[in-house]
C-alpha cells in the first residue's frame, strides 16, 4: 500500500505546540514554521531576542517537509544562464551564498546534536547534451563543479554529459526541523500552532500579527515566513510563479545509485538515496507542472514510476507519495528583505532550493532585524524590479492570469447534481444551476465548496492526485474540506450553503 505523504514525514515525530490562546508581546514575530521561520527564529533567540513563531498549522508539514532533502550549491543546470543574464559577480555571490548555507546546515546540525541522517557526497546534473558550459560556468565561479562521466552516477541511463559538485549535503528535513524546533524553545522561544496570521499591520512603531482566533502578537519587528507572503502583501503573488512537484519513495530489485543526482533535460528527474529504505531506497522527484495547471495529476506520480521501472526493468510499488509546492521569480533569484511599501520582511521565490536558499534567506533576515549587514542582501533584494527579461515575464504571467480568470469560471461540470459522487471522487457539478466542488472521501463522506479561490476569487481545479483544490492563478491550495494549505490567501473557501 502506497502512504500519501513525504517518506520524511511519515517517520519523524514532529513535536505538537498549543495553539495561540492569549495575546503576545515579542521583541519579534516570525510567521510561518518551515526552514526559514525556524533558521530565522532560532538564529534571533540565540542573539537575545524575544521571538514569538506562529504557524497556521503544524510546523514543518508543508514545503519544507515535502523536499528531497539535499542540501546543495548545484541548483540543475543553472550558472551558465546565471552568469548569461546577471553577470559574474550577481552569479557569484548566489553560488557562494549557497555554498555557505551546505556548510552552515552542517555546522548547525554538528553544533545542535540533530540526528537527521546527515551525509555528504556528490550531487551530479546530467543531459543528453552538453554541460560543459555550465562545468566551466560553476568552476570559474569558484564552485566545486567538475566535467564527469554520467557512468559515475549509478543511474542506468544514456546521458552524453554530467556535472558533479563535490562534498554536497543530504539530510532528513523533518527531522532537521524538529531539531531546530527544539533547539528553538530550549533557547526561550515561543511557537504557537494551528494559529494563521490574517493580517500584519503597523501600530506605532511596531507590528501587530493578527490570527483567525482574533488573538495578537505585538512586536517590533515582523518576517513573514511563509511559502508566499500572503494576502497582496508586497505584491509578490504578482511577481512569482506557483509550481509543484511529486516524489515517491520506492525500494528497488538492487542496490540504489548512493549518489544525489538531477536531469536537465525535461521531464525533470531528480534522485538521492532514502537511508530509511535500506541499501534499495531511492527517492524520485519530478513531474513538474505549474500548480493548478495539470488535468491529471495522478498521470505525474504514473510518470515517476514508469521512468523507475523502465531504467530497472521491474515493477515498483511506491511506499510513500507526495508533492510539494514552491514559487519562481522571473530572474531565477529569491527575493528575500523588506517588502515594499511595508515594515514586514519577506522570504519568497526559492526556486525548488529551499533548503539551501531558505538557509542564506534566514542569515540575511536576522542580520536585518538586527540591523547588520549582510553579504549576500542585495543580489536577494526584495525590492528589485529586475531586468527587462524580467518585467516582460511579469507581463506575460499574468496576462495568462487574466485568462485563467476569466476562462476557468467556465470550466466543464462533471455532471448534475451530487448523488453519484464516488467514493474517492472529486470535482465540479452542477446543483440547481450553481457549480459546487464535491468530494467524496473513502469514508463516504461527501465534502463541498465554492470552487473560488478566496484570495482574489480565482476558479479552483481538483487535484486528483493530492486530494486538493488548487489555484492556478496564484497558487493558493485547500484541504476538501476547505481548509487553507498554501499560498497567499489566509480564509476557508465558502460553503454553497453560506
Amino acid at each position: 500500500m502506497t502512504i500519501q505523504s513525504s517518506v520524511w514525514l511519515g517517520t519523524a515525530n514532529l513535536p505538537r505546540y498549543q495553539a495561540l490562546d492569549a495575546d503576545q508581546e515579542a521583541d519579534v514575530v516570525v510567521v510561518g514554521g518551515g526552514l526559514i521561520g525556524l533558521t530565522t527564529a532560532l538564529h534571533l533567540q540565540q542573539e537575545g531576542v524575544g521571538v514569538v513563531l506562529l504557524e497556521g498549522g503544524r510546523i514543518g508539514t508543508r514545503t519544507s517537509g515535502n523536499t528531497t532533502g539535499k542540501v546543495t550549491s548545484q541548483h540543475g543546470a543553472l550558472y551558465a544562464k546565471l552568469l548569461d543574464r546577471h553577470g559574474r559577480d550577481v552569479a557569484r555571490q548566489y553560488g557562494a551564498a549557497n555554498q555557505e548555507a551546505v556548510d552552515e546546515v552542517d555546522n548547525i546540525v554538528r553544533q545542535l546534536g540533530i540526528e537527521c541522517e546527515l551525509s555528504r557526497g556528490p550531487s551530479y546534473v546530467y543531459s543528453t547534451g552538453d554541460l560543459r558550459e555550465e562545468a566551466a560556468a560553476a568552476r570559474e565561479l569558484g564552485l566545486p563543479a567538475h566535467e564527469a562521466d554520467p557512468s559515475e552516477m549509478g543511474l542506468p541511463l544514456s546521458a552524453a554529459s554530467a556535472v558533479r559538485f563535490d562534498n554536497q549535503l543530504q539530510l532528513h528535513p523533518a527531522r532537521y526541523l524538529t531539531g531546530l524546533a527544539a533547539a528553538f524553545t530550549r533557547a526561550g522561544g515561543r511557537i504557537f500552532e494551528h494559529s494563521r496570521v490574517t493580517d500584519l499591520d503597523s501600530e506605532g512603531e511596531g507590528v501587530v500579527a493578527r490570527t483567525e482566533s482574533g488573538r495578537r502578537v505585538v512586536a517590533r519587528h515582523a518576517v513573514a515566513a511563509t511559502l508566499l507572503p500572503f494576502g497582496t502583501l508586497g505584491g509578490y503573488f504578482a511577481r512569482t510563479r506557483p509550481s509543484q512537484s511529486h516524489g515517491i519513495a520506492v525500494k528497488l530489485p538492487v542496490q540504489a545509485p548512493t549518489a544525489m543526482t538531477i536531469s536537465a533535460d525535461a521531464p525533470t528527474r531528480s534522485t538521492r538515496p532514502w537511508p530509511g529504505g535500506g541499501p534499495s531506497g531511492l527517492i524520485v522527484v519530478g513531474g513538474d507542472h505549474e500548480t493548478g495547471a495539470q488535468e491529471d495529476t495522478n498521470a505525474s506520480y504514473q510518470g515517476l514510476v514508469d521512468w523507475v521501472d523502465q531504467l530497472w526493468g521491474t515493477t515498483v510499488q511506491p511506499e510513500y507519495r507526495w508533492s510539494a509546492e514552491d514559487y519562481s521569480t522571473p530572474d531565477q533569484l529569491p527575493y528575500v528583505g523588506k517588502a515594499p511599501g511595508s515594515p514586514v520582511l519577506v522570504a519568497t521565490g526559492m526556486h525548488k532550493w529551499g533548503l539551501s536558499n531558505g538557509t542564506v534567506a534566514a542569515g540575511i533576515l536576522r542580520d536585518l532585524v538586527l540591523d547588520r549587514s549582510n553579504r549576500w542582501s542585495d543580489v536577494f533584494d526584495a525590492g528589485r524590479i529586475g531586468d527587462a527579461r524580467s518585467v516582460a515575464k511579469l507581463v506575460q504571467d499574468n496576462l495568462k492570469v487574466g485568462k485563467e480568470f476569466v476562462a476557468g469560471h467556465t470550466r466543464r461540470l462533471l455532471g448534475a447534481g451530487l448523488d453519484h459522487v464516488e467514493v474517492g471522487e472529486g470535482g465540479l457539478y452542477d446543483l440547481d444551476g450553481t457549480t459546487v466542488g464535491a468530494y467524496r472521501d473513502h469514508a463516504g463522506t461527501l465534502h463541498t465548496v465554492v470552487p473560488v479561490c478566496t484570495h482574489l476569487g480565482c476558479p479552483l481545479r481538483w487535484n486528483q492526485g493530492d486530494s486538493t483544490w488548487d489555484c492556478n492563478c496564484h497558487g493558493s491550495r485547500f484541504t476538501p474540506e476547505g481548509t487553507v494549505l498554501d499560498g497567499p490567501t489566509t480564509t476557508p473557501l465558502k460553503k454553497p450553503e453560506d
